[in-house]
């Protein structure tokens, strides 16, 4: 499984059951939830590292991210009196599991989520405030503001990035040579994206253009999104309760992949390809040029030569969309000093460097983009560096609107896409009317 991208495909309508559960648990929780107050419980005079006296806490983590969430607890574990327990639960199952445990008050110290439904757990109150304790770090401004954003909620900051995952064109050296096209030229705009996927395509046998997932509606929100952001247009209001979709730059997106797919540019299986192999083709070494997760740099073959580069907008510019799991302490956390020591700790230097570069992965903060691991590969610099211009989009209704695969975004895109471009209309009103609930 990729990660990241694709876990912003699973069965929200289960998730959102389990936020029935949330709700009860929202009084009983609010006054656990402030930033101040002593001892465990609250803020303390304890600094801003936190409490190290060796306390167990207890942690949760999706299946999805359990790599990083268990690289860091290795590590923190090693290093500091504290202790986190980690507890990795499958990621499909993940949203009740938090509703369910939520409502009985039994969250435990610290859990992560996907940010895309951050908004859902900081609305319900079921994370501590933090935004004292992050302002208390030194480096607080250099850390990714996508996830501070996300987990804000009426001006108060709930959440730290956990993993990092921003979506990024790949292209392969090989075959742009073999093309008569520059192999060190990735497309500035995305007319130029399909250019060069044509010109891979005309290859002929096995090769081909380009490749995307046609039946995963996280798969084209995590990469076509970014194009309309980079050409300056919006695909939601400010307060995530509408979409704007209808738009020129949404409509040129669509556009050029329908051509793609009409020409037939584009590797074959991407009308079923639900998001579980999205990222295995490209590997493969017969794809030019395709949008992708940045975790996936790390799982390429040695042998094959390619490159990374921001996902342009039709007419130009550059965006990302910054995804990955953030984390925070629960409201009914007892511990939340302690808690406050290891979230603390993952925004370090040692733990961004030694923990999160040395992998291979998307640092969190701005000012470590350019490390002694990444500078290695200058493919992860690229990264890191637009990690802080990438956005990741905020309503409390994302989930059901874009990511159920039987909701209406998916439709939207294979109507587009794959079809006559019929019934978007419909399609946008289905999503506006979940969006505003």
């Amino acid at each position: 499984m990729f990660p990241n991208t694709q876990h912003t495909r699973g069965r929200v309508r289960r998730g959102f059951t389990g936020a029935a559960f949330v709700a009860a648990a929202v009084v009983a929780l609010a006054g656990c939830a402030g930033g101040g107050g002593e001892g465990q419980g609250g803020g303390g005079d304890v600094g801003p590292e936190g409490l190290d006296d060796g306390t167990t806490l207890s942690m949760w983590t999706r299946a999805a991210t359990q790599a990083q969430s268990e690289a860091f607890v290795e590590a923190y574990n090693a290093s500091h009196e504290n202790q986190v327990e980690l507890t990795v639960i499958p990621t499909d199952d993940y949203q009740a599991k938090v509703g369910a445990a939520a409502g009985a008050q039994n969250l435990p110290d610290l859990f992560a989520a996907d940010v895309v439904f951050v908004p859902n757990y900081t609305s319900q109150g079921l994370f501590t405030d933090i935004t004292d304790r992050i302002a208390s770090l030194d480096f607080a401004d250099d850390i990714v503001q996508s996830h501070i954003d996300v987990g804000t909620y009426e001006d108060r900051q709930y959440v730290l990035p956990h993993t990092m995952d921003l979506s990024v064109m790949f292209w392969n050296k090989t075959l742009y040579e073999q093309a008569g096209l520059d192999p060190e030229a990735p497309p500035t705009t995305l007319e130029e994206f399909a250019e060069q996927a044509r010109a891979v395509d005309a290859l002929g046998g096995d090769v081909n253009g380009t490749f995307f997932g046609g039946n995963c509606g996280g798969c084209a929100v995590f990469t076509w999104w970014p194009s309309v952001w980079a050409d300056g247009g919006e695909v939601l209001n400010e307060e995530g309760t509408e979409a704007t979709l209808d738009t020129p730059e949404m409509e040129s997106v669509f556009e050029i992949w329908r051509g793609l797919v009409a020409d037939d540019v584009v590797a074959p299986g991407f009308r079923e390809e639900t998001g579980a192999t999205w990222t295995g083709v490209f590997p493969e070494g017969n794809v030019g040029v395709m949008p992708m997760p940045s975790t996936t740099i790390g799982l390429m073959p040695d042998d094959l030569d390619f490159g990374v580069a921001p996902l342009p907008g039709v007419e130009g510019g550059e965006s990302t969309f910054v995804g990955g799991d953030s984390i925070g302490i629960a409201a009914s956390s007892e511990k939340a000093d302690a808690a406050w020591n290891f979230l603390a700790w993952t925004m370090s230097d040692e733990a961004q460097l030694e923990v999160v570069a040395q992998n291979g992965d998307v640092v969190a903060r701005s000012d470590l983009a350019s490390n002694e691991y990444s500078d290695a590969d200058p493919r992860l610099v690229t990264a890191n560096e637009i990690a802080a211009e990438g956005r990741t989009p905020k309503s409390l209704r994302f989930g059901e609107a874009f990511n159920d695969p039987n909701g209406p975004w998916l439709a939207m895109v294979r109507n587009a896409v794959l079809e006559d471009g019929g019934e978007f209309d419909q399609r946008l009103e289905e999503i506006d009317a979940i969006l505003s609930q």
